[in-house]
């Protein structure tokens, strides 16, 4: 049982140990019907024909599991599986539209380690599912609703390859940088993470001129993210500075995400990323509404520096779909996280890692300025952040001694910063944010509330 109750989707699909419930090939099966079903059932009456699901995945060994379930799954229920194999999440997403089918899965576990997998879907227009389809298709999986629906003789469905998907998805990335400028001045180092990008991402800047050194793009199905990627920056550090690069991309493993490094080796996070791209955004008159959408977890910083250049950050909870759905509901075209996941909304309908590079590279060429001297757009607040791995997650309101200790650095902070706890919805962690103006003072309050957390609720 999940955090909010539920017991198969958290904030990015259902995500678990593969071949451990939930991520087992039985419960792939009913996940794969009862999706089939739920995708039928809303499909618009203009769309006739055969239900058409498209699957993609990462690299990991366990996706030939779930990927074999999950055709199962759908084709027992009458519907067709479009298999594109490893493709980056976005990428799915984007031939989803491309195929004009009725839905999306991608199997993948995301920055996760090999061991683990993970089942997300969306929808025929690209956009991942609300909390409310996600439901209806849990409630079918537990309920056995649709167990009389066995379609028989020419009604059951059929699996089909889609070769081209590749260089679909490469030549889509490609449209998001301009047609009048090249990458042929830039040595770039490239970090795939053993993951989906490995063909596309080295592919997609070689075609845009650049000069390209890449590492990490052997995947054998147990090394993606394995010391490598964007949860392990300091090796894309070490080729940058090995290589002379002016600038570093790394990966997780679907790619939806990136994070980069400047030409001095340092690290460039979401924040910065979103900074330099909002500003140039706001500059050209292009960024919709002169708001940035981002989580809470993100820098104070960046308030400061979007109200400094006449726009402004709407936050929301943690996850790039709620970032994706407050852009929808108001019309935004850039947001993101502080962890990589970037949305520009003008070319994507979810997190591309490349794209979002793209966007970058764009304002480095255009400007002629290195990133290292783009970054400093932003004046961060310090930070103090600790992630514990925890057995259970009880409600945080039910451990007073905790709470205590919030207000306690709340108090500390004095407005000009933040305190944030909450458990991850992908991983057995709970995650302290604790952001003010003295780092040593963050620092105190910090331990002192993980400490309190180890005591109150054990460390796994």
């Amino acid at each position: 049982m999940s955090a909010n109750g539920r017991k198969l989707f958290g904030t990015d699909g259902v995500r678990g140990v593969a071949n451990i419930e939930p991520v087992t090939a039985e419960t792939a099966l009913k996940l794969g019907r009862a999706a089939a079903h739920i995708f039928a059932e809303s499909r618009a009456p203009s769309r006739t024909g055969r239900l058409k699901i498209v699957i993609g995945k990462d690299t990991r060994l366990s996706g030939y599991m779930l990927e074999n379930a999950m055709v199962a799954g759908l084709t027992s229920l009458g519907c067709d599986a479009l298999l594109i194999g490893p493709l980056p999440t976005p990428g799915v997403a984007y031939i989803t539209r491309a195929l004009r089918a009725d839905a999306g899965i991608v199997l993948s576990a995301s920055h996760n380690p090999y061991e683990d997998n993970g089942i997300k879907f969306f929808r025929h227009d690209g956009y991942k599912l609300d909390d409310e389809i996600e439901a209806r298709i849990e409630h079918l999986v537990f309920s056995g609703g649709i167990e009389d629906i066995r379609p028989t003789a020419t009604k059951i469905g059929k699996a089909y390859r889609i070769d081209d998907a590749l260089g679909r998805y490469v030549e889509y990335a490609k449209q998001s940088f301009p047609r009048g400028l090249s990458l042929e001045s830039l040595r770039i180092a490239l970090d795939c993470a053993n993951g989906a990008a490995y063909k596309s991402s080295p592919c997609i800047l070689r075609e845009l001129g650049a000069d390209v050194i890449v590492s990490h793009n052997h995947p054998n199905g147990t090394n993606i993210n394995g010391n490598c990627g964007s949860t392990h920056p300091a090796q894309i550090q070490k080729l940058v500075k090995e290589t002379n690069a002016q600038v570093g991309i790394t990966h997780d493993g679907d790619a939806d995400r990136m994070l980069l490094c400047d030409e001095n080796g340092e690290i460039v996070d979401g924040d910065e990323i979103m900074a330099i791209a909002a500003v140039d955004f706001l500059r050209r008159g292009c960024l919709q509404g002169g708001t940035l959408v981002a989580t809470v977890m993100s820098n104070f910083g960046l308030d400061e520096t979007l109200a400094a250049h006449g726009g402004r950050v709407l936050r929301t909870k943690v996850g790039d779909r709620y970032v994706i759905e407050a852009m929808l509901r108001d019309g935004h075209n850039v947001g993101g996280e502080q962890s990589g996941h970037m949305i520009f909304r003008d070319y994507a309908t979810t997190g591309d890692g490349i794209v979002s590079a793209l966007q970058i590279l764009r304002i480095m060429a255009e400007t002629g300025k290195p990133l290292g001297e783009l970054k400093r757009v932003l004046k961060k607040y310090p930070q103090a952040q600790r992630n514990l791995r925890v057995k259970d997650k009880p409600p945080l309101d039910t451990l007073p001694q905790v709470q205590g200790l919030l207000k306690e650095a709340e108090s500390a902070v004095n407005g000009k910063g933040r305190v944030l706890l909450r458990y991850s919805g992908t991983e057995p962690k709970i995650r302290l944010l604790i952001e003010g103006r003295e780092q040593d003072v963050i620092d105190l309050h910090a331990d002192r509330i993980a400490e309190a957390l180890r005591s109150q609720i054990g460390e796994a």
